[in-house]
């Protein structure tokens, strides 16, 4: 391994406990157009609820446009992405720590799990820039009360995994939620190749 790889970019295994920097994957039947074959990013998850963001629904609005300042740390596709259904008119930004960089006590950066930071909005984005590889930022969040996540994993809605750093800057045309499932041992693996449409198989 190379020193900019770490071995956790490489292993997630499958998770059945919610925490931050788990991910959300939208099980098959679950339909609602706003969470369908979502993969949500496990931000916070404590006492007060669960709060996260899809990872994998770009906008049409470019970062440059909303908060210019941050562009150029912005990762490919430099679009904002929604977050999720909550707070729409609100930003939230995480980062990836480059390998070997340790969040403790730089202003500006929380650290989430991993190489995942959440990064400060009104931070200055120089001084962020030689600690991550890139940031995302997301338009709103998704979150759930105390309990109500817990109901909707009992009820499959959610199937609950590990992510790695690649998930939450992943590239243009990737179908992430087809990804994190090929990743997965077997039974799990199989769903990755569940049409998008049941009814045009």
């Amino acid at each position: 391994m190379s020193q900019h790889e770490d071995p956790e970019d490489f292993v997630a295994p499958a998770s059945n406990r919610v925490r931050p920097g788990t991910l959300l994957l939208a099980n098959t039947d679950l339909l609602e157009p706003t969470f369908r074959r979502s993969v949500i990013y496990v931000v916070e998850h404590n006492d007060g609820g669960t709060l996260g963001v899809v990872l994998n629904r770009p906008s049409e609005t470019a970062v440059y446009n909303v908060l210019p300042q941050w562009a150029t740390l912005a990762a490919k596709p430099k679009t904002m992405f929604i977050g999720g259904p909550v707070k729409r008119d609100a930003a939230l930004c995480l980062g990836t720590l480059r390998v070997g960089t340790d969040p403790q006590g730089m202003p500006g950066l929380r650290h989430v799990a991993g190489r995942m930071v959440m990064v400060d909005l009104d931070a200055d984005p120089e001084l962020i820039a030689p600690a991550v590889e890139g940031v995302r930022v997301f338009a709103g969040y998704s979150g759930w009360t105390i309990g109500q996540l817990e109901g909707e994993i009992q009820r499959d809605d959610w199937i609950v995994l590990s992510a790695l750093p690649s998930d939450v800057l992943v590239e243009q045309r990737v179908d992430l939620w087809s990804r994190v499932l090929r990743r997965q041992p077997l039974p799990l693996s199989m769903l990755a190749t569940h049409p998008i449409d049941v009814s045009r198989n």
